[in-house]
């Protein structure tokens, strides 16, 4: 019992609290998943069985990391059999269970984004619709938010609200795609992420016996980050703990930002209606923060009207102020958060993994990456191409998907001519046609050629048999030895390996390499699942994995890299020192969410999360212009910034120094300034007069007219004489490089340029910005 006495009075209580509902108002760095871990090891030495408890996250880092403290509590034999996991890899164990039920073999296929974005298309190319009104991309968002409402295909075709919607948006049919997307899945025996939510409300909707059971099961319900929770979730949690009622929620209704994916922070606020004789425990002492941080977020968080009261509150130290900068653009910027990364990194001898950059669009990065390759300081862009989504590795993964399930129609699709077997897009089709007629699956149709008219001659037909022959070979193999042996077999047998390797190309090699990495995750999934209980550390299990794999489960901080993300996606992490750029109206908060009092609270809520990554120093930058669309615009500083109360802030570009008045009038109106008309100042402190003339922009004017004032013609453009071939010099956008040749005379003057990062670059030197080191 001695991991009690790790906890304060306000995290002791709520661990204590056995029976019943109760709700966990966690404010940030306030010790949450201690909690939630303490309490779930509290219910086991209480004699509560580890097979009675489900605990939901929303990140499979989240559930290992629990699990793991859990084991070191009481013992790793007892922790492997709790259910622990993500709501989508709980539910997906759920429904291998038991969603034979609903027609799913137990060995379905999980879609991935992609594979579902693939299908659609093919559905909308299928039924002759044009694409660029009915785009794939935002049918596939469209079709996600029904299934998260629980708007199902014949819910769909019930409502004509609905419809009409869909008609007013010129996409009559979306009904039919809808319903030709859903029989396509249930055929190939797969399901998307949405339907293993949807899914999971059906089997319990439609089978009282199965409910009843996983009642039984489940007599003790834990929910981490509650508030992020959306309709389908909150009622298969609901139905869940109807029995017995022991549920916990944990949760901070000021961290709730993502109402764009579904989330419905009312889960949270309404919890109480819920159930009855609610116990309510608030955690409101943070230990990430200093003092200004946390009461400068306190004073944001207070504009909402909508919220759970609670004061965070914390006892470490003051603290710096946070500090607020302007940059004229946003490539000043990037220069600005560079500059100050480095410079606190060599006063203070910091990590480059001690800092993060939050934006809020990834488009934001561009800037920031630029300044940092500048000065040199590595980082990493967390959100980007998943591993997982490179082309290479999905092509292995959708041949060990096909071994596992054969009628998984994308990933057939996907490899059936890759390598390059000569069975052509036209065969493809006539298949697809067959399947579609017959109510079969592709593969079906392929180990029946014999039997069916598909009009595909006998060379074709013997190319068809030999695949069908190879992914049966591999399905032999897979009864008989574990995921890592049977991918390296698949990866050599299907003529992968040696496809990227007579590329020969660098970026052949990065695609060997690639798959050679997989193979060595493969190998460590294995190894790792000969621990668990019931684990098999066979195909099924590692490709549930992967597909239920997500960005946010990557490990921040593996390797010393400054970490740029969105702020969405820092969410649960956290950094000595942060930065927070684009501090802009129409940016932050996002035009797109000011149309209504609920869009703005969470954007503010948003930058209550951003500010409250920061453990030491927080520093929020702003721009007076801004490139959009490759015009430069005024940028307005963000109305959050005026939300801080002052006594929190040290400004460093304070608003008044270098401020101009923007007149709305032309200057023109008022005629020329002459350059003779100059005027003096009158002196201070006996100091020599100063003469002012005209400003940058009456300069502008005056050399129109003015010769004298010209300045030189591009052919008077003077170059370093220190330029010269094998000189070393620095181009502020390539970076250093050596001098290879120069060749031309006057403007056409050009250097051969072999730059560090391995371009070699002609560079016209009347435009080129080269400094010569040496």
């Amino acid at each position: 019992m001695n991991y009690l006495n790790e906890l304060n009075d306000a995290q002791k209580a709520p661990v204590l609290h056995k029976d019943g509902a109760l709700m966990v108002i966690a404010g940030a760095g306030s010790g949450k998943t201690r909690v939630l871990t303490y309490r779930i090891a509290y219910l086991m030495q209480q004699g509560v069985d580890p097979f009675n408890i489900l605990a939901l996250t929303f990140t499979n880092k989240a559930a290992r990391e629990m699990k793991k403290r859990i084991a070191y509590i009481v013992g790793e034999s007892e922790a492997k059999y709790l259910w622990m996991g993500t709501f989508h890899s709980i539910f997906a164990r759920l429904l291998r269970y038991d969603g034979d039920k609903l027609g799913f073999p137990s060995n379905f296929t999980i879609y991935d984004t992609q594979d579902s974005q693939r299908l659609i298309a093919s559905i909308i190319k299928e039924m002759g619709l044009d694409k660029d009104i009915y785009k794939y991309k935002q049918i596939q968002n469209r079709i996600s938010s029904y299934k998260n409402s629980l708007i199902t295909v014949k819910a769909y075709f019930q409502n004509p609200e609905l419809m009409e919607a869909d008609a007013m948006a010129k996409r009559p049919r979306l009904g039919e795609i809808y319903q030709n997307y859903v029989e396509r899945c249930f055929k190939a025996g797969a399901m998307d992420f949405d339907d293993l939510l949807l899914r999971t409300n059906e089997l319990l909707t439609r089978f009282p016996e199965v409910l009843m059971k996983y009642q039984e099961r489940f007599k003790y319900i834990l929910v981490d980050e509650y508030q992020d929770t959306n309709h389908s979730q909150y009622l298969i949690v609901r139905a869940l703990a109807d029995r017995y009622q022991n549920i916990c929620v944990v949760g901070d209704d000021a961290q709730s930002i993502y109402s764009f994916r579904g989330a419905n922070i009312s889960n949270i606020l309404n919890f109480q209606r819920d159930y009855d004789d609610v116990a309510v425990y608030r955690l409101e002492q943070n230990y990430r923060s200093t003092k200004n941080i946390v009461n400068a977020a306190n004073s944001i968080i207070a504009k909402n009207k909508n919220q759970l009261e609670k004061v965070v509150w914390t006892a470490n130290d003051e603290g710096n102020k946070i500090k607020i900068h302007r940059s004229p653009t946003d490539a000043e910027e990037g220069r600005y958060v560079a500059s100050s990364i480095f410079e606190n990194k060599m006063q203070h001898q910091l990590k480059n993994g001690d800092f993060a950059v939050l934006y809020r669009t990834n488009s934001q990065s561009r800037a920031i990456e630029d300044a940092l390759r500048k000065r040199d300081i590595p980082y990493r862009i967390y959100g980007g191409l998943s591993f997982y989504q490179r082309k290479e590795i999905k092509d292995v993964l959708a041949y060990l998907r096909l071994i596992i399930n054969p009628k998984d129609e994308e990933a057939l699709k996907r490899v059936i001519n890759f390598p390059a077997r000569g069975i052509g897009q036209t065969t493809i089709d006539k298949l697809v046609v067959a399947a579609n007629h017959y109510g079969r699956s592709i593969f079906e149709v392929m180990e029946n050629l014999d039997k069916l008219d598909l009009n595909i001659n006998s060379g074709t037909k013997n190319k068809l048999r030999n695949f069908v022959t190879m992914i049966k070979s591999f399905q032999i193999m897979n009864e008989q030895t574990d995921a890592f042996t049977l991918a390296e077999h698949v990866a050599k047998k299907s003529g992968l390996l040696m496809e990227f390797k007579k590329d020969g190309t660098p970026e052949g090699i990065g695609r060997m390499e690639n798959i050679e990495e997989l193979l060595n995750g493969i190998k460590d999934f294995v190894e790792g699942q000969k621990e668990l209980a019931e684990a098999k550390g066979d195909l099924t299990e590692f490709l549930e994995d992967v597909a239920l794999a997500t960005d946010l489960d990557k490990d921040i901080g593996d390797d010393d890299r400054v970490a740029l993300m969105t702020i969405h996606l820092a969410k649960g992490l956290e950094f000595p020192y942060v930065y927070i750029v684009g501090m802009e109206e129409d940016l932050f908060p996002s035009a797109m969410s000011m149309n209504t009092r609920s869009e703005l609270e969470e954007e503010r809520r948003l930058f209550y999360v951003a500010l409250t990554r920061a453990e030491k120093q927080a520093h929020l930058t702003y721009t007076q212009n801004r490139y959009r669309w490759g015009k430069l615009i005024d940028a307005e500083p963000s109305r959050f910034l005026e939300e801080i109360e002052e006594q929190y802030v040290e400004n460093l570009t304070p608003i008044n120094d270098g401020y101009r008045y923007k007149s709305m009038i032309n200057a023109d109106i008022f005629g020329e300034v002459d350059k003779g008309k100059l005027r003096q100042v009158k002196p201070k402190n006996g100091t020599p007069p100063k003469v002012v003339g005209p400003n940058e922009n009456q300069l502008r004017r005056l050399r129109k007219i003015k010769p004298e004032l010209s300045t030189p013609t591009k052919s008077d453009v003077v170059i370093d004489p220190n330029l010269a071939e094998g000189a070393l010099v620095n181009h502020t956008r390539f970076g250093k490089g050596k001098v290879l040749k120069i060749e031309g005379v006057g403007n056409d003057k050009k250097a051969e340029i072999q730059f560090e990062k391995g371009d070699v670059k002609k560079l016209l030197l009347r435009f080129a910005k080269l400094e010569v080191l040496s």
